[in-house]
């Protein structure tokens, strides 16, 4: 159940929608199944509101489960009226926001409520990639409802009183809820699953409010924000210094200084989030090597190599921007794979899925390089190899195949009295950016403080870009 302190189904609505523009639909549907003594039960409007409003002027439908009415439970008509939504949501091409307090399957109507979850996961399945899902959740989320909410686009949880769970954390061998609360948002938030955790919620619902501001209603549509009221050649004069800690890099080109960034806690070495050039909704994918705090102290630090959390985290993003059109922009920083045990498993495969999400994107993409570019860890960051429509670098970036003294200790190894230093100097000029320049490899070698207009105009020009994929089912990777 939920925290006795929380907003109820329709309070949540009305904090979420624009004043007054909630329309209710499906009010009077409740269940049909008198299992169980389930007639001697009262479930108003079976333990879901539907309808339809407006978020920041932007239409969207809306579902919000009553805890309340047997605990929020997905029961036959509670799942019909949400693929409803699903439905209409498609027709008219808007987004779906659902709200989630969900003790599960309703378990008096077994295999009823069975055939409801399997509506709505094949309605959200069909909406993937032509509206945008959101999913915010309140209280309990756990075991089906989890699918549910993963299958979104975007995922919300609640600080305190949010529970996600495909297993509660007692029943996994080993654990119990004191020793690691795997269901908790602390859990969640350093894992995959949830985009955003904020505490309290209104604090949610407005968070909700500002991602809904930055998308597109659908597929076919281009995303943006407000009116940019900021001066569109700015510099930005501590740049440079902000690299190291892309969130604070990006957050200083965008407009207004806006940045909306996902999985925060999770996979940190690599920052994905929205930025606005122009009022021009921007993905953003940027290599993190420190993060700093608000005294400019670095709090933690990272070896500036590709990850598989790190890989997955920005080939789903990706994929995401580029189904709903949103222009991709990367930051570059990296010098190589992780070299552990454990990524040896899997960091082939996840860095082949950041490569074939770079390559099948048909968006605007732009890539910055603002420091060490190596190897084919280089190649998969939206390189101009891979297809990126424009590649800027820093004065100071390094692009090649590695550090310049390893690559020369490596080409002259067992070889007696050659001058290390002098091939590492002669292997340090074919990785410089002149060099890169030289070759069409970057289009432009440009100052640090002048990246905001730089990148600014070049999205700009990229607008019109129209690419059409090959005619193929999908990919494979």
């Amino acid at each position: 159940m939920s925290n006795t302190n929380a907003l109820s189904a329709k309070d949540r609505i009305a904090t979420l929608v624009d004043e007054n523009s909630f329309v209710e639909i499906g009010a009077s549907i409740t269940k049909r199944s008198t299992d169980f003594n389930m007639q001697e039960k009262s479930v108003p409007a079976d333990g879901v509101i539907t309808g339809y409003g407006l978020v920041q002027n932007t239409p969207v439908y809306i579902y919000s489960q009553d805890a309340s009415a047997l605990n929020g439970t997905i029961g036959e008509m509670h799942a019909k009226k949400i693929a409803h939504v699903y439905e209409l949501a498609i027709k008219t091409g808007v987004p779906v926001i659902g709200l989630i307090d969900c003790a599960g399957m309703r378990l008096q109507e077994s295999t009823d409520a069975l055939a409801g979850f399997g509506k709505i996961y094949k309605v959200k399945a069909k909406a993937s990639g032509v509206i945008p899902q959101i999913s915010a959740i309140f209280g309990n989320c756990g075991g089906g409802v989890a699918v549910l909410a993963a299958m979104s686009d975007f995922t919300f949880m609640e600080e305190k009183n949010g529970k996600l769970f495909v297993n509660s954390p007692n029943t996994l061998e080993g654990n119990y809820t004191e020793k690691l609360d795997t269901a908790s948002a602390a859990f969640q938030k350093t894992a995959s699953n949830v985009d955003f955790v904020v505490e309290g919620e209104v604090e949610l619902l407005n968070s909700v409010r500002e991602l809904v501001s930055v998308l597109p209603e659908n597929n076919n549509d281009t995303a943006f924000s407000d009116e940019c009221m900021d001066d569109l050649n700015r510099v930005v004069p501590d740049f440079a210094a902000e690299t190291a800690d892309p969130a604070l890099a990006l957050e200083d080109i965008s407009d207004n200084n806006f940045f909306l960034e996902l999985k925060a806690g999770y996979a940190k070495e690599m920052v994905t989030g929205f930025i606005c050039l122009d009022g021009m909704t921007i993905g953003a994918v940027a290599n993190r090597t420190a993060v700093f705090d608000e005294n400019g102290k670095e709090t933690e630090k990272f070896d500036g190599r590709l990850t598989t959390a790190g890989c997955e985290k920005a080939a789903s993003f990706i994929k995401k921007c580029d189904a709903f059109n949103i222009p991709v922009l990367t930051l570059t920083n990296v010098e190589g794979y992780a070299t552990t045990v454990e990524e040896e498993k899997t960091i082939a495969s996840a860095a082949a899925k950041l490569t074939s999400a770079f390559v099948e994107a048909d968006v605007a993409k732009v890539n910055l390089i603002v420091g060490k570019a190596y190897g084919s860890a280089y190649i998969s960051m939206n390189s101009k190899h891979i297809g990126a429509d424009m590649v800027f670098a820093l004065p100071s970036a390094e692009i090649g195949m590695m550090d310049a003294q390893v690559a020369a200790k490596i080409m002259y190894a067992g070889e007696d009295g050659v001058d290390l230093a002098g091939k590492a100097s002669e292997f340090a000029a074919q990785s410089n950016t002149e060099a890169a320049a030289a070759r069409g490899y970057v289009d432009s070698v440009i100052e640090p403080e002048s990246a905001r207009k730089q990148l600014l105009y070049a999205f700009e020009m990229l607008y019109s870009k129209s690419e059409y994929p090959i005619g193929k089912k999908h990919g494979t990777i």
